[in-house]
């Protein structure tokens, strides 16, 4: 009788190994496509710029609070925003994008970065999740415990404080410049077009 498959056999994914790894690595060529649809589909209005800002400033500061909670493939992450989401930092990166696509008042750039997030972002989580569950211990059962990407409202939201070194050491801080040139354009392009 032959031996039941393992568990990371029996495990479904949504994408192939070789695409998830090649799209894996086209994450900064896809930014830079991102980067050149935004300057060019961008036409923001006075409420686009004022429905659309704060909403993208709130993803910014989901990706701030995560990277502040995350020690990268040292040690398992489920304090702060972790405890309601696997993914914050993708979660924050999705809100980000969509709350400046309504900014720049643009439904095309709301498709492009929901096309580019699926078709690019998904395979890196899945990629992601696999090399957590064999470096990390516990994290198969975090993973059965906590949401992908939508998140859960936690019992509890962990012990470990938010650290600024972490915040460092992640490099978020060069998410909130591109945030602050994205705005800078928004506000360029809105006086232009007045």
């Amino acid at each position: 009788m032959p031996a039941p498959p393992s568990e990371a056999a029996q495990r479904r994914h949504w994408f192939p190994k070789p695409y998830a790894d090649m799209v894996a690595r086209m994450r900064v060529p896809a930014g830079f496509v991102i980067l050149a649809a935004f300057g060019w589909f961008s036409h923001p209005t006075a409420r686009s710029l004022l429905v659309g800002l704060p909403f993208s400033f709130a993803g910014l500061m989901l990706r701030a609070w995560a990277a502040g909670h995350l020690a990268k493939n040292m040690r398992l992450a489920q304090s702060g925003p972790y405890a309601a989401t696997r993914n914050p930092l993708y979660l924050g990166t999705l809100i980000t994008a969509f709350g400046l696509a309504a900014a720049g008042h643009s439904p095309v750039l709301a498709v492009i970065f929901a096309i580019i997030f699926a078709l690019v972002y998904l395979p890196a989580i899945e990629l992601e999740e696999q090399h957590l569950t064999v470096i990390l211990p516990g994290y198969r059962e975090f993973a059965a415990r906590v949401p992908l990407l939508m998140p859960r409202w936690p019992a509890n939201w962990g012990s470990d404080a938010f650290s600024s070194a972490l915040y460092r050491k992640n490099q978020e801080y060069q998410a909130l410049i591109g945030w602050v040139a994205a705005v800078a354009w928004l506000f360029l392009r809105y006086r232009v077009l007045r």
